[in-house]
């Protein structure tokens, strides 16, 4: 019996999403095996040939509907690959960001024509996206970007600095969040898309030296009078960004509150298994009272966050799920995430510190789910404008 038995959910109790879920799993035993991942983590990137490789398995656009050549399914086989990408620790790869993030932007809010350009290449994994919302004065306060992009002719002109984009040394088709009228705040924001190759005064910055998230790639992006032509701006309506942002954002946090349930399920099963074997004083760390009560505490934490998750996936399914309670479960899960993983690596004391021993790299890897996709301040603004 696994450390956390939830019990499958009724919607998610499905055959084919279970051997689809069996497909993954092999798919990753077979591309992913621990030296190659182990090369991307040196690198801080996954090579551009595995997101091929993940396209060619059908990883890549799995609920984009099949005439647009994704694979037709719903979310829920998006969640399914989410879990075994954490559950065969594929660090780096950022299928949660591609599938579930981006391309829903384009199956959401693309015109017929955008939407039979672009998202063949993104399923074929021939183009890989990113999102450039952050810069370095404006995270979370997304009204306050600086990015412009201006009318020019048939197309416009970007001009801004972005930091903090996840897949930004690799991704070669990026949504750009600027202002097509900085004179109407949030009314004037519009997302427009950059195909790279060619992009003239596109330039990435330096891959950033993070603390924790070895493999993801996370870079610096510049645009020095980058021109789109018009037909690239997403929905062929200026203005709408903002609203097009905050529709999929709580999409976007869940999966994130998602993550951090998985991360906290498999600190406490990685933790059990340690304190089984390592002794001390004479005796298994089991064996300790406070180590029960500990795990015991941990263990209860990680049950509820993934109760609650699966309730919000089931809310999302239905097309209930609401702002206020994406922003909860994005603010609690990675709390308690960060909150087990702290413990967790306490029980496993010295060691505990060492890279080599996963709970080190857990430790390292969560902490940034408190601050990305929003921070956790921000939920809770989001949460008390509801009470």
């Amino acid at each position: 019996m696994p450390a956390i038995d939830v019990p499958t959910p009724a919607f998610m109790d499905d055959e084919s999403l279970r051997a689809f879920s069996d497909s993954a799993a092999r798919f990753f035993d077979q591309h992913a095996p621990v030296k190659r991942v182990a090369k991307w983590r040196e690198d801080k990137q996954v090579e551009r040939e595995f997101w091929r490789e993940a396209g060619q398995a059908g990883l890549l656009g799995v609920s984009v509907p099949e005439e647009y050549g994704g694979g037709g399914a719903d979310f829920r086989y998006d969640v399914a690959l989410f879990e075994q990408i954490s559950r065969k620790d594929v660090d780096g790869f950022a299928a949660s960001l591609h599938n579930g993030i981006i391309l829903p932007y384009v199956v959401a809010h693309g015109t017929e024509e955008q939407k039979k350009r672009w998202l063949p290449r993104l399923c074929s994994g021939d183009l890989v996206a990113a999102i450039a919302m952050s810069e370095p004065g404006a995270g979370s306060d997304l009204q306050n970007i600086k990015t412009t992009a201006k009318k020019d002719g048939n197309g416009y002109r970007i001009n801004g600095q972005k930091t903090f984009i996840s897949s930004g040394q690799l991704a070669d088709f990026i949504i750009v969040v600027a202002k097509t009228d900085p004179t109407q705040g949030a009314k004037g924001v519009s997302l427009l898309v950059v195909e790279t190759e060619e992009a003239e005064g596109f330039r990435r910055g330096r891959k950033l030296d993070k603390v924790g998230q070895d493999a993801a790639d996370t870079s610096e992006l510049f645009f020095d009078d980058v021109f789109v032509p018009a037909d690239n701006l997403l929905g062929m309506e200026e203005g709408q960004g903002f609203k097009q942002l905050m529709k999929e954002l709580p999409h976007e946090r869940l999966i994130i509150a998602l993550q951090a349930a998985l991360n906290a399920e498999l600190a406490v099963e990685e933790t059990i298994a340690y304190v089984k074997d390592r002794k001390a004083f004479g005796q298994r760390l089991i064996e300790f009272q406070n180590t029960q009560f500990k795990l015991a505490e941990c263990k209860t934490e990680a049950t509820l966050a993934r109760v609650f998750v699966n309730h919000c996936l089931e809310e999302l399914m239905a097309g209930r799920l609401d702002t206020a309670k994406a922003s909860m479960a994005k603010y609690w899960c990675t709390d308690t995430e960060n909150r087990i993983i702290d413990v967790c690596l306490q029980l496993h004391g010295g060691y505990g510190y060492m890279n080599e021993y996963p709970i080190g790299r857990m430790f390292r890897d969560s902490r940034v789910s408190r601050i990305y996709g929003g921070s956790n301040e921000i939920m809770k603004v989001l949460i008390a404008r509801t009470l």
